[in-house]
């Protein structure tokens, strides 16, 4: 069996360490603890089973002895080896401070762009803690779990531009939807789940408009599932895979109260008085859990409530990706966020200006072309205040979005 050597570690854990993504940094502590607690009960196949998933947790804890290491739980060998984090005070004190939005607002309105940016009124004063632990989505794709990738020739004629709401109106109240993910790194489960809805409503030509339970995403496409870890942050292809073995449940927005399970936090904004939102330090964090009934209206049957898949994948290439959208709705998309993308607020973004915060999902709803630029179309989950009504429009490939699209039939 591969076991672990405390020299080899001492060696290897400076080449090794925490990731500076929110999403990257918790799942690699986690597959971590596992690891050490598998190989230290002798459970080999489990070990290898997560070192053929991920090769690079391999090489990061490297294969000899722990047994002389003093204390061998799971939690101190990972901080020895640098994969569970541990911030230094200054490292805290910076991640506290609030983002300079205005800053970088100024360089993008007075540089030539294809985009304009303006004073986000939902993330106001927010520090880079704060908007790091909202990017919940694994993008490294030494840790990314990819589906396999859909294949076959393009075969439809795509038009220049083409946007869901507009393809599919009897579904505009589901496409046009926008959710607030609140204080909560679900946007893996926001991503998923909401595309997943479209297309449900999409096929039924427009019989179900309800809403899909991002609640039941979040709590039941759990490690075991889908190596995602609630508000800690999860992968955007798994939750497919879910959908298609075990379904998701009805579930509306905070607070609807009519459908098996809303989701559990309130909308928010940072530092903004609202009589609609609430501030965002003030909502408790109330982690979505896997139940077995209907949370939220118990008169429904959670296990007849559930909503299926059929299949899953990854969609690569440009045309087969607009193709994929056309023909059969939404599809998830995930790229990395910078600090100049909480001010966006029209036009079509490209990064400009600001440090990586981290990996976000979204829902893309078509594409098009705007003053020679090529976009994508697509919903967030920062409720409608933000951005163009809760929308966005990114250049393709930009930030990395055309690597991470997925989908499933429904």
């Amino acid at each position: 069996m591969r076991t672990f050597a405390i020299a080899a570690i001492a060696a290897v854990s400076n080449a090794f360490q925490s990731h500076e993504f929110f999403a990257e940094s918790n799942l690699m502590c986690k597959l971590c603890v596992e690891v050490v607690d598998h190989a230290t009960n002798g459970r080999v196949e489990e070990v290898e089973n997560l070192y053929a998933l991920y090769p690079k947790l391999e090489q990061a804890i490297y294969s000899q002895d722990i047994s002389n290491f003093p204390h061998p739980t799971g939690e101190s060998v990972c901080r020895f080896l640098r994969l569970c984090s541990a911030e230094s005070v200054p490292q805290l004190i910076m991640g506290e401070k609030p983002i300079d939005f205005e800053s970088h607002i100024e360089y993008v309105n007075n540089t030539p762009s294809t985009w304009t940016a303006a004073a986000p009124s939902r993330f106001n004063g927010a520090s880079r803690k704060e908007l790091r632990q909202m990017m919940g989505t694994v993008v490294d794709p030494d840790w990314t779990l990819n589906l396999h990738a859909k294949t076959g020739a393009v075969n439809a004629d795509l038009p220049t531009n083409f946007d869901a709401r507009e393809a599919w109106p009897e579904c505009e109240s589901v496409i046009n939807h926008v959710r607030d993910q609140s204080n909560c790194g679900s946007c893996w489960a926001h991503g998923t789940t909401e595309a997943l809805n479209d297309r449900i409503c999409i096929k039924s030509g427009g019989e179900f408009t309800s809403l899909l339970s991002v609640s039941d995403t979040t709590g039941c496409c759990n490690s075991v599932h889908c190596q995602s870890f609630g508000c800690n942050g999860g992968q955007v292809g798994t939750p497919w895979k879910w959908f298609a073995n075990f379904g998701v449940v009805t579930g509306g927005d905070f607070g609807d109260d009519e459908l098996c399970y809303d989701y559990t936090m309130a909308k928010c904004a940072h530092h903004v008085e609202s009589d609609v939102l609430g501030e965002c330090d003030d909502i408790v964090q109330v982690e979505p859990t896997c139940n077995t009934t209907c949370a939220t209206n118990s008169s429904i049957d959670y296990a007849s409530d559930k909503h299926m898949g059929q299949s899953s994948y990854n969609i690569r290439g440009v045309d087969k990706i607009k193709e994929e959208i056309m023909t059969y709705g939404s599809i998830t998309g995930a790229f990395t966020v910078y600090e100049d993308f909480p001010t966006y607020s029209s036009g079509v973004y490209q990064h400009m200006t600001g440090a990586a915060l981290g990996g976000h999902a979204i829902k893309v709803i078509g594409w098009g072309v705007e003053e020679g630029t090529d976009y994508w179309l697509c919903v967030n989950s920062w409720n409608n205040t933000w951005g163009d009504k809760g929308t966005f429009k990114i250049k393709m490939g930009d930030c990395g979005i055309n690597a991470q699209m997925h989908a499933g039939l429904v």
